[in-house]
């Protein structure tokens, strides 16, 4: 499992899926001014890594949620990376809107579940968590039992950490920004410099941009 995170990890930044700018650094939805920004979307364009990522995901619900018998992608982003590893375990597969539907049966969980299915939701990326546990409280509130959560990647704020405790929720990353600054500074892709500066930024990503 390392050694495929560190292939999926050097295809990500060759292919321009993470993208460094100290800078003039990316700006979150919730206001947080970033140097890296990843665009797990690219990633369903590459089929190499396409692949890649649908075996390390499988390998991980194998390993982290055994008792597994549904694969729930989460609009948009997790569906495509949930179609792919529901196939590889020969499991049914659902989807979560962001939103029931506001016309004909007004359903929010595309697909068929039971009450005695364990449902584990796959995301691609995880900053707070909010969207993703919005989707497992729609698949609690129907009565289903949500294994846990998956996601390609995760920067692994204290935020997301809490929430995800607070709901009750097990939450396993396959890739996380540690992780992937780690590898920059192997690889020499980023100086020693701009791994302090990086990992100062995790350290307090809200005020970085000020410091």
């Amino acid at each position: 499992m390392e050694k495929l995170a560190t292939q999926i990890l050097t295809q990500m930044v060759a292919d321009g899926i993470v993208q460094l700018n100290a800078q003039q650094p990316f700006q979150f939805a919730s206001g947080i001014q970033s140097p890296i920004y990843t665009d797990l979307r690219l990633t369903i364009s590459y089929p190499e890594l396409r692949t890649n990522l649908a075996t390390a995901l499988t390998e991980l619900i194998q390993t982290q949620y055994p008792n597994a018998t549904v694969i729930g992608g989460v609009a948009t982003a997790g569906i495509p990376h949930a179609a792919l590893v529901a196939n590889a375990l020969n499991f049914p597969m659902v989807y979560v809107r962001s939103q029931p539907k506001d016309h004909g049966t007004g359903k929010q969980i595309e697909g068929r579940l039971t009450k005695q299915d364990q449902v584990v939701l796959i995301d691609d990326l995880i900053s707070t968590g909010g969207s993703v546990l919005q989707a497992a409280q729609a698949v609690q509130q129907a009565g289903d039992h949500v294994a846990g959560v998956v996601s390609i990647f995760s920067y692994g704020f204290p935020d997301a950490e809490a929430n995800f405790q607070a709901a009750g929720i097990p939450f396993t990353p396959l890739l996380t920004y540690a992780q992937l600054i780690q590898q920059l500074r192997a690889q020499q892709v980023i100086t020693p410099e701009q791994y302090q500066r990086f990992n100062q930024w995790h350290q307090d990503p809200w005020n970085w941009s000020q410091g």
